[in-house]
């Protein structure tokens, strides 16, 4: 042992970090990010907010970051509820967003509770937190008539909320990598259940999610420990620009300045996101367009022997392989990158532009008939 485990936090030790490959392919489907650039209309804007920040940077930025705020909670109103720029937060992505819960509400002696397969970084920054992180898992009474074996039932969930009573709970809706959304009696029935925790719902895909698919957002109110997260990163093709956020009770909002980096949003960090927000629309006209290559992933995947899991996100989560991985090489040695998300006989892929559908599709027509289980 180095020097260096030795010093390292006894908990920490052993780990790997999030390493999401980022390789240089012609078809990158690997991240979920938007395929689409932004739009010159918005880059425009953008240089502008810039260069009208860039002399006063010998200044702190807003550290209550106002007009964002404002900014943001104007976009979620759009919904089917009002949200106050008292019950939003925002940070450098939503991982910073996710942090700042976890450092606010876990902590040593603390245990958050996830469903997995989800959200790969809510482990990951529950472990940095020093907080006990405790598998829960979905698709545990399909046999009893639960439902696929991806979903998540309430009685399932409240069963192992009530076994683990923990502090925090996380709830993925639309579900990364399966893509599935939850119902909300789910996210209610949780909330019940649990009394004393925090109950985060990670809405990052839900612009994704097919018509009549419900948010969380409309049950904020009078629910002081239900918290509901979003991310520009996915549908408003932001993902270089880090900002995600939150909506939540004003009074829970309010103990996240306890845990916070004095000014963590820089003043071009908040600029260049109020100057993308102005433009909503126009950076959410490309949803449409990746939802329709999503549905396409889905209905012609069955004819190549494979089984997608119907989805509400930006992605595809596929089964029916031998070999995972073995697949994941060979489509990337055709100029295909999509990820390796660790379940056995399952691939997830980036729903991107038609070309890249295309490509992908092609590609994996062109596997030998030995990446399919059950064939020789």
């Amino acid at each position: 042992m180095s020097i260096i485990d030795e010093l390292l936090r006894e908990d920490l030790r052993g780990r790997t970090p999030y390493g999401a490959p980022q390789l240089d392919v012609p078809v990158a489907l690997n991240t979920n990010e938007s395929s689409y650039a932004v739009p010159p209309v918005v880059v425009d804007e953008i240089v502008a907010a810039v260069a009208a920040v860039a002399p006063g940077l010998n200044r702190y930025p807003d550290r209550e970051f106002t007009q964002l705020r404002g900014d943001l909670a104007a976009y979620l109103s759009r919904s089917r509820t009002t949200v106050s720029p008292e019950q939003v937060w925002a940070g450098n992505g939503s991982n910073e967003v996710l942090l700042h819960l976890l450092q606010a509400f876990g902590g040593q002696g603390r245990t958050a509770l996830g469903f997995t397969p989800a959200y790969s970084m809510h482990p990951i920054i529950t472990a940095t937190t020093g907080t006990a992180w405790v598998d829960g898992l979905r698709g545990v009474d399909v046999e009893q008539g639960g439902g696929g074996a991806f979903d998540l039932s309430v009685g399932s969930a409240v069963a192992q909320v009530e076994e683990h009573s923990p502090n925090i709970v996380f709830l993925c809706s639309p579900n990364n990598p399966t893509g599935t959304a939850l119902t909300l009696d789910v996210v209610t029935a949780v909330h019940d259940a649990a009394p004393h925790a925090v109950v985060v719902v990670d809405e990052a895909y839900t612009e994704f999610a097919r018509p009549g698919t419900p948010t969380a957002l409309t049950l904020l109110e009078g629910r002081p420990r239900l918290v509901v997260t979003r991310t520009m990163s996915k549908a408003f093709a932001f993902a270089g620009g880090r900002l995600g956020y939150l909506a939540a009770d004003p009074q829970l909002v309010d103990a996240l300045r306890l845990v916070r980096m004095p000014y963590h949003l820089s003043a071009p960090a908040q600029a260049i996101a109020r100057a993308t927000l102005r433009h909503a629309d126009t950076m959410l006209a490309t949803v449409d367009a990746i939802k329709e290559q999503r549905d396409r992933i889905v209905h012609e995947l069955p004819g190549l022997g494979l089984h997608p899991v119907p989805s509400d996100a930006n992605f595809v989560l596929f089964g029916g392989l031998r070999d995972s991985h073995t697949t994941w090489q060979a489509l990337l040695e055709q100029g295909v990158l999509v990820r390796d998300v660790g379940i056995e006989h399952y691939l997830r892929v980036t729903a991107g532009t038609p070309d890249e559908t295309t490509a992908f599709l092609d590609a994996v027509a062109a596997l030998a008939p030995e990446h399919l289980e059950g064939q020789s």
